[in-house]
This record gives structure tokens, C-alpha cells and sequence, in this order.
């Protein structure tokens, strides 16, 4: 885990280089104050030197002004370090995310993964900054003081240093406690984020049902569990911060002691007592940069655990001689294909077999739960199937590269999906090399053309998030003139008007039905009203396919088809 992580510097290496150099430079001048306070106690001032007292104060000048350089640099093109690293990992890791399967967002709360993107990778960037740094400063003080000291008494220093696995011992075991401790809030918060996200998103449903108080009760169950790990994680740290501060402590007055004894009985001058003692600070100093590595160490790391979870769950995996689809004409064939969302789990379609022809219009119907949806995510590939094949043309649509096969199909769905943005860019995002004339062509075979007319702004009025100003005819519209814009021979149609009122679902059916000329329409209706006219139409139960055939001869069968139909027509009655 450390070696992958200590790989992402590597493109930024002459800035952390630079970082390191600055770094060691500051840390050295420190160790020059000690030295000269010492010599100015037992030289220049018995002995008043004026001129060496100036001399040396102003070397002292000159090196707090270098060191006040060193941190500037330390401080700012460090802390660029880490935030490089920072953007480039979320870049990454957005990117791994377009290739990750359906599966993993249906098993992962929105929320959850932001908290990763975000608040994980904070804390990863303060560790690619601060980590090594302390380290290495560290480093240098404790090697540089260690020599110094032992020039001044070896014996008193050799005693200090005996403490030292004490110390490291502690930390070593409370590092696992707090290692723990820290990934458990990483947990904690993302089921907060989570749980906001998407109290957020469903304000208006908890309005207009009036549950503002059920909302906040959700969220204090799980705002109570994220103070629960964070007390944990915070008595830790107590436990570690002040367990490491009585050793320091400890290590200080037998530094006092020793060195008073020392001084007392003449082994040292009062010069080298006072230096001593500076020293001594000064060697504490790495100690105490150490405490806070090991707590940004298990703040970055178990960030950097959870981040790697995510870019190590497996991509849409393509067959190593894949082709490019190009433009497919929309023969589109089931062959007895079966499949599971889970393993173990019950089959959601079985031994399923059905020909569509290209330039067709075929309409699943059938209860909830039935798989018409499944059946149609299928192919694009949005799931694999677990048995049997799907071809369009005569091709097996896992020898076709995702992409390809994905340009050749269009989807309508009753939840449409507008990004926070104005109408051009949701519309320009079916093509996003389209002309002005290109979409608002679009818009007008979408029926919307005219409503975008009458806004103040028009074609750059901004919708909201996810669309929240516009109805939900508009929102359709908006989205079937998208779908004119990509222009896809293979559409599947999702229950696209199924919650919306007959003049407007008229509407929107019309531009449907433009859309659907000369192409292969695939459709999920629970209005069987709107799939008289389709030339083929498939009743699916859990049990597979029911029926097949043309709405005047599935009412002639008397079968599940025609109960269904009878059964809506008496209720519009």
C-alpha cells in the first residue's frame, strides 16, 4: 500500500525534490542557534567580544531570514505537491468510475462515493505533503542534535537516548488503535454524506408528505454513529497525545536533572548546560512531528485504502479483439438468454429467446417485476447476461466494443435525467459537435422548440439542478431532442409517457413516433394504449414470455394480454 501510494509522486518529482531540499536547509539552520547561544554565554560575554556578539548576530540574522525562505517554499510548492496529487487521483478515479459497471453504482449510495472523492482525498493530500516532510525534517534534527549532544556529554545523552524505544514502542501500538479508529469514521462519514445527499435530493417529496421530522431522524441515526467513531477516534489520540506528551515530559526533567548535576559537579560550563538544553528541545521537536505524522498517516491512509478500493473494483472488461460497431441496422435477436442480478440469486429472465426484426417496433408488457426493463438494459451491455447470447445483425454484442454499441442506441426513460445546466447544453448532449441550427431543429421535432421560445433567456435558460424548474412533459421533451440530435438506429423506449397527462403524453408520443421512424423501437409500456399500433408486442411474466403478437390478436387469444387490456379500459371507463 505504501509503494503504490509513494508512486503517484512520481510525476511531480522535481517540485517534491525542491520541496525536500528546502526542507533539509531549514532544519539545518536550526541547529545553528543552539551553538552560537551557547558560545555567546561562555565566551563572548565574559569576556565581552562586542564585535563577535554583532558579528554572530547578525550570522544568526541572515540565517532566520534563509530559513524564513526555506518554509516559504516548504509551505507553498509543498503544499502544491499534495494538492497535484490530490486533483490528479480524483481525475483518476472519476475516470475509472465511467468504466465501472451498473452493479457497482446499484450497490453504492451516492453520497458514500462523494465522501471518497472528496473528503478522502483531502486528507490524502495533507499526508503527500506533510508526511514525508516531517519525516525527513525529523530525520535531520534527531541525527544533527544526537551528534551535538554526544560531543557535550555522551554519557547524559546516551541515558536520553535509552528512552527512546519507550517512545516508539507506545506509538507503534496506538498507531494500530488509531489506524482502526480513523478508518471507522472514513465509514461514518460517507453514510452521513450519503444520507444527505439524499435527504437533499427528496426535499420535496419530505415536504409535500410532511416528514421534515422522519428526515431528521434518519439523519441523527446515522450523525450519531459518525460521533460515536469520532469520539472513539478522539479518545485514541487523547490516549496517544497524552501518553506521548508525560514521556516527553519525563525525558525533559532528566534532561534537567542530569544536566544540573552535570553542570554542578563541573563536567560541563553553564554555556554548554544552556546549549544543552536547546538541543534537547530541539530533539523533541522531531518527536513531536512524528506524533503528527502518525496521525496524519492514519488520516491519509485509511483515505488512501478507501480510494484504492474503488479504482481496484474491475472495469466493463472488453474482449482483446473487439470490433467497432459502426452503424448497425437494428436486427436484434435473444437467443435462450438467462440472467441474475446477483449470484445465488433467483433469475430474473430465463431461457429467453425473441427476434426483433430491424425498422420494428416491439413493446414489452406484463407486471412489475416481470424483467422488461432487465431485458432492454441488456443490450447495451449495462449488465452481462449470465447464459446465452444477444445479437444485433448477426453480432454477438460482447465481441463489439461498449462504445460502438452504445452510439447505435438511444434511451427514453419515465425518470428523465437533466444535468445542471441550461436547455442548449442538455439538448447539445446527444451531439455535442451540434450547430445551433442542429439543435434547435431538434427541439422543434421534440415539440419543445415553441415552450423555449417564450423563456426570457431561451436555448441558455438555466433548468436547475437535475432540471427542478422545468414539468415533467418538458423534461421529456427535452430529453427526446437529445436523442434527435444523436440520431441512434436501435431505440428503447422505458415507459416514457406512463406519468404524464394525456394532452401532454400526446404530445410527446407524436415526437416519438417521429423519432421512431425507420428505426428499431423497443418499448416498456404499462399504458397499453400507446402500443396498439406496435408491430410486435410481448407479454412477459416471471415466468418468461407469455404471449407475442399484434394487439388485435392477443385480444383474440382471450389471454394475459387481453385481461390486462380489459382490466385498464374499465378503469379509464
Amino acid at each position: 500500500m505504501i509503494k503504490r501510494f509513494i508512486s503517484y509522486y512520481k510525476p511531480h518529482l522535481p517540485l517534491f525534490c525542491l520541496d525536500m531540499f528546502c526542507a533539509l536547509i531549514a532544519a539545518l539552520c536550526d541547529l545553528f542557534f543552539p551553538t552560537i547561544t551557547g558560545d555567546m554565554i561562555d565566551k563572548y560575554i565574559p569576556n565581552r567580544q562586542l564585535n563577535l556578539m554583532l558579528i554572530w548576530g547578525a550570522a544568526l540574522l541572515g540565517i532566520f531570514i534563509l530559513k524564513a525562505c526555506m518554509n516559504y517554499i516548504v509551505q507553498y510548492y509543498g503544499h502544491c505537491v499534495g494538492v497535484r496529487m490530490q486533483a490528479a487521483m480524483r481525475k483518476e478515479i472519476f475516470s475509472h468510475m465511467q468504466t465501472l459497471p451498473f452493479s457497482f453504482f446499484d450497490t453504492h449510495k451516492t453520497g458514500a462515493i462523494m465522501s471518497r472523492i472528496v473528503n478522502d482525498l483531502m486528507e490524502i493530500s495533507e499526508l503527500a505533503h506533510h508526511g514525508p516532510e516531517n519525516l525527513f525534517i525529523s530525520a535531520i534534527m534527531f541525527i544533527g542534535s544526537f551528534c551535538i549532544l554526544i560531543t557535550i556529554n555522551p554519557i547524559l545523552t546516551v541515558c536520553i537516548f535509552a528512552l527512546i524505544p519507550i517512545l516508539l514502542l507506545f506509538a507503534i501500538k496506538m498507531r494500530k488503535r488509531m489506524g482502526r479508529a480513523f478508518k471507522q469514521t472514513r465509514v461514518e462519514i460517507a453514510e452521513v454524506n450519503a444520507d444527505l445527499e439524499n435527504s437533499i435530493a427528496g426535499i420535496r417529496v419530505a415536504k409535500a408528505f410532511t416528514n421534515a421530522s422522519h428526515e431528521e431522524r434518519k439523519f441523527s441515526k446515522s450523525n450519531r454513529a459518525f460521533l460515536k467513531a469520532r469520539e472513539f477516534a478522539y479518545r485514541t489520540m487523547g490516549e496517544f497525545h497524552s501518553g506521548m506528551g508525560l514521556l516527553t515530559d519525563i525525558l525533559n526533567l532528566v534532561v534537567l536533572v542530569g544536566g544540573g548535576l552535570c553542570c554542578f559537579y563541573g563536567m560541563i560550563t553553564t554555556g554548554e548546560f544552556f546549549k544543552y538544553m536547546l538541543y534537547i528541545n530541539l530533539f523533541l521537536t522531531p518527536i513531536r512531528r512524528i506524533i503528527d505524522f502518525i496521525e496524519q498517516l492514519q488520516n491519509g491512509m485509511s483515505g488512501f485504502e478507501r480510494y484504492c478500493e474503488i479504482m481496484d473494483t474491475k472495469s466493463e472488461t472488453e474482449s482483446p479483439d473487439a470490433l467497432d460497431a459502426a452503424h448497425l441496422d437494428g436486427n436484434i435477436t435473444f437467443d435462450d438468454v438467462t440472467f441474475t442480478y446477483e449470484e445465488d440469486g433467483a433469475a430474473v429472465l430465463s431461457h429467453v429467446s425473441l427476434s426483433v426484426p430491424a425498422g420494428k417496433t416491439v413493446a414489452f408488457v406484463g407486471p412489475s417485476g416481470s424483467g422488461k426493463t432487465t431485458l432492454c438494459h441488456l443490450i447495451p451491455r449495462f449488465y452481462e447476461i449470465d447464459d446465452g447470447a444477444i445479437t444485433i445483425d448477426g453480432m454477438d454484442i460482447r465481441s463489439l466494443t461498449r462504445d460502438s454499441l452504445r452510439r447505435n442506441i438511444g434511451i427514453v426513460q419515465q425518470d428523465v435525467f437533466l444535468f445542471t445546466g441550461t436547455i442548449r447544453d442538455n439538448i447539445a448532449y446527444g451531439n455535442l459537435d451540434a450547430s445551433e441550427e442542429e439543435i434547435i431543429h431538434a427541439a422543434k421535432l421534440a415539440n419543445i422548440h415553441d415552450f423555449v421560445s417564450t423563456l426570457p433567456d431561451g436555448y441558455d435558460t438555466f433548468i436547475g439542478e437535475r432540471g427542478v424548474k422545468l414539468s415533467g412533459g418538458q423534461k421529456q421533451r427535452l430529453s427526446i431532442a437529445r436523442l434527435f440530435l444523436k440520431n441512434p438506429p436501435i431505440l428503447i423506449l422505458d415507459e416514457a409517457t406512463s406519468a404524464l397527462d394525456n394532452a401532454t403524453e400526446q404530445m410527446i408520443q407524436s415526437a416519438l413516433d417521429t423519432l421512431s421512424q425507420n428505426k428499431t423501437t423497443l418499448v416498456v409500456a404499462h399504458r397499453l394504449s400507446t402500443i396498439k399500433n406496435a408491430d410486435l408486442i410481448v407479454v412477459l411474466t416471471s415466468n418468461g414470455i407469455e404471449e407475442t403478437g399484434t394487439h388485435e390478436e392477443l385480444l383474440q387469444n382471450h389471454g394475459l394480454y387481453a385481461q390486462l387490456y380489459e382490466s385498464q379500459f374499465k378503469n379509464l371507463s
